[in-house]
């Protein structure tokens, strides 16, 4: 008998009961298209209060709100966290830990049922948070009147240069009759290259998870999620996952919630690849027959990350040899006589033996114009396997990043 069913459902990352998340503006993103304020600053309101478990950068200048994070908020049930978009307060030393001190503090005298806030930042390095700004808008929190759509606003407010807003909800039941929910909404489009997390997730469930196997679960999905994936190879100083677990369902089954939880994680990560900085496809870099799984994953990620291949892969130019050549200098251990390589299901490497005629290339290079497809390789050697996600480089990253401050 099937233990559970895992189903889709709308609300985003208010889905789950016990949560509420809205976008509202605070002037930082200027006008949109119909000279109406953008939304750039979004909140989630928790009751009742979560511990908050958190994943976040490897980059050694995590930013204020991390740094604030891990002094204040760490292992402290909070009800509220509030997102800015446009300023990532990091590399701003004290004074950005202070000024989130100021925002935070003047948010609890305005709302004095909110409990331990959580403050959370992307955008431009190393400017000063625009706090009057910020603290302005907190009179148009309301959570008095809950709108339908505010999940979406959400989502949209945390955007940078997102082309999409990107969120998912499930419904988990159980083979007892038991219920729960699990929402989410994330951001991110380029600096893409995580070590345990990328750019900003939130997480919000009413499963009843146990306080002892929230984080490690969370950790266990991001490993093949949000740390398989690669836009540019630069990882954020800024990068945070944050899961809420509020226990209001009652129900609970450890391998339906680690199921639900990396479904939510892996639909979001490849939205953010998808999303990516001028790209136009998704590509699965799966590698196989590794010495062991960290030499798979090293070669993967080599992959995921080489210029030369992401340039090859925007051109749908099926140049194997980029691929070989990435794999070989990537130090790991690595033979012309066992490695094969797939594009698609178009096997153009062989053991040594090409196999790239005219024919080949031509059934190659249709694959590559596809929007999403995989690029395989199998060393040949032992077991070790990995999938990691990235997408092609073009002129519009170039273009965007360029003139980022702006």
């Amino acid at each position: 008998m099937k233990k559970f069913e895992i189903l889709p459902i709308t609300g985003g990352i208010n889905a789950p009961k016990g949560f509420y998340a809205n976008g509202i503006s605070a002037g930082l993103k200027g006008l949109d298209e119909n000279n109406e304020p953008k939304l750039d600053v979004a909140f989630i309101y928790m009751d009742p209060p979560c511990i908050p478990h958190a994943i976040f950068t490897s980059n050694k200048f995590q930013a204020a709100p991390i740094k604030h994070f891990k002094k204040y908020a760490q292992n402290r049930p909070s009800n509220f966290v509030l997102i800015n978009t446009k300023n990532a307060n990091a590399l701003t030393g004290e004074k950005g830990i202070e000024d989130i001190e100021e925002i935070l503090s003047a948010l609890e005298r305005d709302f004095p049922q909110i409990t331990h806030p959580i403050m959370c930042s992307t955008g431009v390095i190393g400017v000063r948070l625009p706090k009057q700004k910020i603290i302005t808008s907190f009179s148009k929190i309301d959570f008095t009147h809950q709108e339908n759509t505010a999940h979406t606003k959400a989502a949209q407010a945390i955007m940078t240069t997102d082309r999409f807003h990107k969120e998912i909800a499930l419904k988990v039941e159980l083979a007892d009759g038991g219920m729960f929910h699990i929402g989410a909404m994330a951001k991110g489009a380029g600096m893409i290259d995580p070590s345990l997390a990328t750019m900003l997730c939130f997480i919000t469930t009413d499963a009843c998870v146990p306080e002892n196997e929230a984080k490690n679960i969370l950790q266990e999905c991001a490993f093949t999620t949000f740390n398989a994936i690669s836009v540019d190879g630069d990882t954020s100083t800024n990068d945070t996952i944050m899961l809420f677990a509020n226990s209001q369902s009652k129900a609970y089954e450890r391998s339906a919630f680690k199921e639900a939880l990396k479904m939510v994680m892996h639909k979001l990560a490849t939205d953010i690849v998808s999303d990516g900085e001028g790209s136009s496809k998704l590509v699965a870099f799966e590698v196989s027959g590794a010495k062991d799984k960290a030499e798979a994953i090293k070669a993967a990620k080599a992959l995921s990350n080489s210029l030369l291949v992401k340039t090859a892969i925007f051109g749908c130019d099926p140049n194997w040899g980029r691929i070989a050549s990435t794999i070989g200098a990537c130090g790991v251990s690595a033979s012309e006589e066992s490695l094969k390589i797939f594009i698609g299901d178009i096997l153009v490497y062989d053991r040594g033996e090409i196999l790239f005629d005219t024919q080949t290339e031509k059934k190659a290079a249709l694959v590559m114009e596809q929007d999403a497809f995989a690029i395989r390789c199998d060393l040949g050697i032992a077991d070790g396997k990995f999938r990691a996600y990235g997408c092609d480089l073009g002129h519009r990253y170039v273009e965007i990043n360029s003139d980022y401050r702006s």
